[in-house]
């Protein structure tokens, strides 16, 4: 696994620096890394997806441990070292480009490197500015992402896992909710990472339902959206018109209290009025 010596001389070979505008920092603590791996229980023959790979150290673990990893990469320069160094590996493939098609879709040159519907996890240092959409897009769209494992911002972690009447609850809470069972792994430290970024970040993970609360996750996800921009209005205010109210919710009630199920029930409700 690369020392933050190693990573500052493979990067220097090549004539490059961390790139603070597209989130560069890599995780350089050992432990963490292999915690994060560990939590995944990856192992022989899984296959990984891994976003924002770097220098490839977090790649390399999981090709120790015998996975199949798909990395994408949108730092040309990163991409190219990538390829010099793991390039002759069978079980690696790398991705150039952003991990995401416009702002909710992942990029469909990710879907055809790990084989259409077969099972994959979601493994990465997770650039911030991506997360929450990649989170989004793999919950609601591809059910053949079993889990994810990622480091991202706290105060992203803590929405994933928030409780209603929080102010951390909001769409992604309850769609994770609808979907998956997550927690947070650890809180990280700005010293774990190099460079070092701003905020505190935190390892979390979201591990699919067998079946999920709802059968349209991308429907209720955008309803949640439409609710959650006006968190604090009356459901009344918001869904002008509506009626159908299902037992236990008032218009007077406001997303920000319902619970994911509560959600699912008024969406469902919704869907049906037409």
């Amino acid at each position: 696994m690369q020392t933050l010596a190693q990573i500052r001389r493979i990067l220097e070979e090549h004539g490059l620096s961390p790139r603070h505008a597209l989130g560069q920092n890599f995780l350089v603590d050992h432990n963490l890394l292999k915690r994060l791996v560990d939590a995944a229980h990856v192992g022989e023959g899984d296959v990984v997806l891994e976003v924002g790979p770097g220098t490839g150290t977090l790649t390399e673990e999981l090709l120790d441990r015998g996975a199949r990893v798909v990395a994408c990469e949108l730092d040309d320069n990163l991409a190219d070292l990538l390829v010099a160094r793991l390039g002759s590996n069978s079980r690696f493939t790398l991705v150039r480009g952003d991990c995401l098609a416009g702002k909710r879709a992942v990029n469909p040159e990710i879907l055809r490197a790990m084989s259409d519907g077969v099972a994959f996890k979601l493994v990465a240092n997770l650039p911030y500015g991506a997360a929450t959409p990649l989170l989004l897009a793999l919950l609601t769209s591809h059910p053949a992402c079993v889990g994810m494992w990622v480091t991202v911002q706290d105060e992203v972690a803590d929405r994933l896992v928030a409780k209603p009447g929080s102010d951390a609850y909001g769409t992604i809470s309850a769609v994770a909710a609808a979907i998956a069972e997550g927690r947070k792994i650890a809180k990280l430290p700005p010293e774990c990472f190099w460079p070092r970024p701003e905020v505190t970040s935190a390892m979390a993970q979201l591990v699919r339902r067998p079946t999920a609360l709802t059968d349209d996750p991308v429907g209720f996800a955008e309803f949640c959206q439409k609710l959650f921009m006006q968190r604090r209005k009356q459901l009344g205010s918001t869904l002008k018109g509506f009626a159908a109210w299902p037992e236990g919710i008032a218009p007077t009630e406001r997303a920000e209290k319902l619970t994911p199920q509560q959600l699912i029930a008024l969406f469902e409700s919704v869907r049906r009025a037409g």
